[in-house]
């Protein structure tokens, strides 16, 4: 068993013990006979901690004051389910054979996703500002690249705030697409395909759904709005998602073979939209895998991938100061850069622009406009080119977006893509891609 996995399991055991612990004489938190507004009070059952959030239990399609929801939350519990439906086609040449497609869209493409999710506040232990989280996953793909296809644990996890609120634990199974990072548009998981995002932080063996794997993840809340994250994850297979879904169908085995340590730092500077202020968010960080990766200059696997990342987004407008200063224009940028001679995609700059709120009937909407650039790595392409590969060097693309909120819980994202170089191999033409994505949150 390797150095990395024990101490991997060691700080596990040393949070779980401490969660257990700490205890209060009572919940800071009212009860539906004790309050108003509901909502206000249920939203605490929603996913803490991570830098993408789903929509609040209020926006559900099982109103949040009805008998299923309110008898549940009388024990501190909510449950969710979450169900995805996704379509993309390229529109500019006719599809190609399905076991010929080498970029999702050029044959068309159907995925599909369930997602239940339990969450319980720990009230009747006596914990304060404390989370259990248990959710499954199902995902079928008509591409398996795009996937990978699964069927098994998304999360297991407890969370607890410490120091009135100065520090948060999250430690158990998760994915750290939705912890770190922060590339979903307007930082919610609902915004279909708005969320046009770089695959950099996946390469190098970050979790991402509907995978999962084991953690500790640690936020510290400074004065003045900044934080710093710090992430011990057990990496997935260097091989990609298809590769950690083979070895682990279920996503419950602690440590596959050759899966080692990946260390996550984030730090960054997030200051809400308030009727006096714009919302402003930045965020910086590496990641570092110890888990063996082929080198493409070497041949060999070696340790050492990692990727370093920054982002911002500033809000330009506000629409409805008084009581949803949120709203309005906002302006984003994202870099990152990978180790070229591990990782197939080794930059990624996007630029973007967005609104919440694009009209005063729609107040829920989005609509978005993004640019990203993409480069491959030199030693593979050099290497298939010398295979004799035809390749593309890079890739870039111009994404216009709209995110319906059609009902409570109800969202229709519709997209039209334009990509220049939209495969390292073998050198296809450009495509103009539609997108579609319904989402269902129950």
């Amino acid at each position: 068993m390797n150095t990395q996995c024990k101490q991997i399991r060691m700080a596990l055991a040393i949070v779980m013990i401490a969660l257990g612990c700490t205890s209060s004489t009572a919940q800071e938190q009212r009860t539906p006979e004790g309050t108003s507004n509901p909502a206000a009070s249920i939203e605490s059952l929603n996913i803490p901690g991570g830098d993408a959030a789903l929509p609040p239990l209020s926006d559900s399609a099982i109103d949040v004051n009805s008998p299923f929801r309110q008898v549940l939350w009388h024990r501190g519990l909510a449950l969710r389910l979450v169900n995805t439906t996704r379509y993309a086609q390229n529109t500019l040449q006719a599809p190609v054979p399905a076991d010929q497609q080498v970029y999702v869209g050029q044959h068309p493409f159907q995925g599909e996703v369930i997602n239940p999710i339990l969450t319980w506040d720990l009230r009747q232990l006596g914990l304060r500002h404390a989370q259990f989280d248990v959710s499954g996953a199902w995902q079928w793909v008509s591409w398996e690249p795009a996937g990978p296809k699964a069927f098994g644990l998304w999360t297991l996890y407890l969370y607890k705030e410490f120091g009135h609120d100065r520090v948060e634990v999250k430690t158990g199974y998760d994915s750290n697409d939705i912890e770190f990072v922060g590339m979903q548009v307007g930082g919610s998981t609902a915004g279909g395909v708005q969320g046009v995002y770089a695959v950099l932080p996946y390469e190098v063996g970050m979790a991402f759904f509907p995978l999962t794997a084991p953690q500790l993840n640690l936020k510290l809340n400074a004065p003045g709005r900044t934080y710093l994250k710090l992430g011990f994850q057990r990496s997935l297979d260097a091989e990609g998602g298809p590769a950690t879904e083979a070895r682990n169908h279920t996503g419950v085995r602690f440590d596959p073979k050759g899966d080692k340590l990946l260390s996550i730092g984030e730090a960054g500077f997030r200051r809400p939209a308030t009727s006096s202020e714009r919302a402003i968010w930045f965020r910086a960080g590496y990641l570092h895998n110890t888990t063996r990766y082929l080198n493409f200059a070497s041949g060999r696997y070696e340790p050492g991938n990692h990727v370093a990342f920054a982002l911002i987004d500033d809000q330009l407008t506000r629409s409805g100061v008084e009581h949803h200063p949120e709203r309005g224009i906002y302006i984003g940028a994202s870099a990152m850069t990978a180790a070229s001679d591990f990782n197939a995609y080794d930059r990624y700059y996007e630029a973007r622009l967005y609104k919440l709120g694009p009209f005063t009937s729609r107040p829920l909407d989005v609509a978005s406009l993004v640019s990203t650039y993409t480069g491959f790595s030199k030693s593979l392409t050099d290497s298939l080119v010398a295979n004799g590969a035809s390749v593309w060097r890079n890739s870039a693309s111009a994404t216009g977006s709209y995110n319906f909120h059609l009902a409570p819980g109800n969202y229709l994202s519709v997209g039209l893509s334009y990509v220049h170089g939209p495969a390292v191999k073998p050198k296809a033409d450009d495509a103009l891609t539609f997108a579609a994505v319904y989402s269902v949150f129950f």
